[in-house]
C-alpha cells in the first residue's frame, strides 16, 4: 500500500523560514559592479518592488506569508510526500525513500511558490509589468500564471535551445498572456550584439537574464522578476521544506539525507533550508544537491565573485561559478544550464554543510524512465538529477547493509518534456 502524507490547508506554513538568521556566519555582501563596494539596496529599486528588497536584506527569522498569497497557495499546497516503495523495492535497498512532490501546482512546477509572492507584492506597488527570463519553461510559464493572477502583463525571454526543445512550454506561457520571446533576440541591444557574433547563438540563462534586465531598466513602469539565486526566491521555496517537516514528523521518521537537482539552487534551497539548524545542532544529516556534469557549477566552479548574466548588469555575487561567458551544452535540463548558484547555497557548500555531486543526462534519463514506469510520475528532466543521486546513495546503503531515510525534492512533471524521453 503505497504511503502518501497529506497536510490540511490549515496546516500550510502561515510564514515564511529565512535562513540568514540562525546561519552562524555573515554572507558576503553582493557588490557594486562599477565600485565593487557593497551594493546600496536602494540601486535595486529600478528592478525590483520595496517589498522584495527588503526581503533580501533581511536577517528576520520568519517573514509573514501575506493572506493574498496564501489563498493562492491553497489551490495546490500543502504538496504530498510520498514513500517511492515501488523504487526501494525496485533496487532491493533497505534504505526509505520518500520524495515532496511539487509537481501538483498549476503549472507543473516548484517556481509557483515564488512567482506568486513576486507578482502579489509587484502588483502591490504599482507595477504594470514584469520582464523574467527562463530556462526549460518552468519559471516562465509560473510567472506568467502569476501574473495573469494579479493583474500584471508579463513578458519572459526564453533560451532559444529551450524554447525550440520545448513549445509546449512556450505555448503555456501564451495561455496565461505571456509574451515569450527567444533569446538572445533582436529586442535588446545585447541580443543583436550577440546574434551579430554568433547567429546560431543556442543561448544560456545568463543571456536571457541580461535581456530582461536590459528591458526593466529601459522602462520605468516594468520591474525585473528572477525565478532562482537570490535571497528572496529561495526564502519564498521554503514553503516545501517547512510543510516536509510536519510531514516527516506525523510518521516518525527522522531523514539522514535530503537531496534536490540544482541549477540556481531554488527548489534545493527550499527543501533543506529548514533542516540547516538540525545540521548546525549535530543532527546525522546529509544535504546533497544533484547537478549535470555539463554544467556543474557547484562541483567545478571556482567560489569566487561573478555577475549573475552574461552581460554584466547585475551586481557581483559570491558563489560557485563556472564563469559569466561560459555557455552551456544543449542538455534537456534547461533549468539547469546555468553558470553560478545561489548565495546561500554556494557558501553551506564551500563551508562543508552541503555536499554537491554531477550527473551526465544518459544516466539521469535512465533513472527517469525507471522511476516513470514504476512510481507513476514522468520527472521534469531537472528533477531527474535528483531521481539518479538518490538511486546511487540507495544503492550505497544496500551495499553497506544499512538503513537510511533518503528525502528528495521531485521539483516538476516531465510532461512538456517528452520529446526528451524519445
Amino acid at each position: 500500500m503505497r504511503i502518501r502524507v497529506n497536510l490540511s490547508v490549515e496546516d500550510m506554513p502561515k510564514s515564511w523560514y529565512n535562513v540568514v538568521a540562525d546561519l552562524p556566519f555573515n554572507l558576503d555582501p553582493p557588490l557594486d559592479p562599477g565600485t565593487r563596494e557593497p551594493l546600496n539596496p536602494e540601486k535595486l529599486s529600478p528592478i525590483f518592488p520595496q517589498s522584495l528588497i527588503e526581503q533580501e536584506i533581511s536577517d528576520e527569522r520568519f517573514i509573514e506569508i501575506p493572506e493574498e498569497v496564501i489563498r493562492e497557495y491553497a489551490v495546490y499546497r500543502p504538496t504530498p510526500l510520498i514513500r517511492a516503495m515501488y523504487l526501494e523495492e525496485y533496487l532491493g535497498t533497505p534504505a526509505r525513500i520518500y520524495y515532496k512532490y511539487e509537481g501538483v501546482s498549476p503549472t507543473g512546477s516548484h517556481k509557483t511558490n515564488t512567482s506568486i509572492p513576486q507578482a502579489y507584492y509587484n502588483a502591490r506597488e504599482g507595477v504594470k509589468r514584469l520582464v523574467t527570463e527562463t530556462g526549460a519553461g518552468q519559471w516562465g510559464s509560473a510567472l506568467t500564471y502569476a501574473g495573469r493572477k494579479f493583474g500584471l502583463e508579463v513578458g519572459v525571454f526564453m533560451v532559444k535551445v529551450s524554447y525550440f526543445q520545448k513549445p509546449m512550454r512556450k505555448n503555456l506561457m501564451q495561455l496565461y498572456g505571456g509574451n515569450v520571446t527567444p533569446s538572445p533576440s533582436e529586442k535588446t541591444k545585447f541580443g543583436k550584439r550577440l546574434l551579430k557574433e554568433n547567429p546560431e547563438n543556442p543561448g544560456s540563462l545568463g543571456i536571457a537574464i541580461s535581456e530582461a534586465m536590459e528591458a526593466a531598466l529601459e522602462d520605468s513602469k516594468t520591474k525585473y522578476s528572477l525565478g532562482s539565486v537570490l535571497n528572496h526566491v529561495l526564502l519564498h521555496q521554503t514553503v516545501i521544506g517547512l510543510e516536509l517537516k510536519k510531514q516527516l514528523e506525523m510518521i516518525g521518521e527522522r531523514p539522514t539525507i535530503i537531496m534536490g537537482c540544482h541549477g540556481g539552487g531554488s527548489n534545493f534551497g527550499g527543501t533543506i533550508l529548514p533542516f540547516i539548524p538540525d545540521k548546525l545542532e549535530g543532527k546525522d544529516i546529509r544535504f546533497v544537491a544533484c547537478e549535470p556534469t555539463a554544467c556543474p557549477s557547484l562541483t567545478k566552479g571556482r567560489y569566487d565573485y561573478d555577475h549573475g548574466d552574461t552581460a554584466g548588469i547585475t551586481p557581483l555575487l559570491k558563489m560557485y561559478t563556472l564563469g559569466k561567458d561560459f555557455i552551456p551544452p544543449k542538455i534537456h535540463a534547461g533549468g539547469l544550464r546555468y553558470h553560478g548558484s545561489a548565495p546561500i547555497i554556494a557558501r553551506l557548500v564551500h563551508e562543508g554543510i552541503v555536499e554537491a555531486q554531477a550527473f551526465d543526462q544518459d544516466e539521469i534519463f535512465k533513472w527517469a524512465k525507471v522511476f516513470s514506469n514504476i512510481e507513476g510520475i514522468v520527472p521534469a528532466p531537472e528533477s531527474a538529477h535528483a531521481i539518479a543521486g538518490v538511486v546511487k546513495e540507495a544503492l550505497r546503503a544496500k551495499e553497506e547493509k544499512r538503513e537510511e531515510v533518503i528525502v528528495f525534492n521531485l521539483s516538476g512533471h516531465g510532461l512538456f518534456d517528452l520529446t526528451a524521453y524519445t
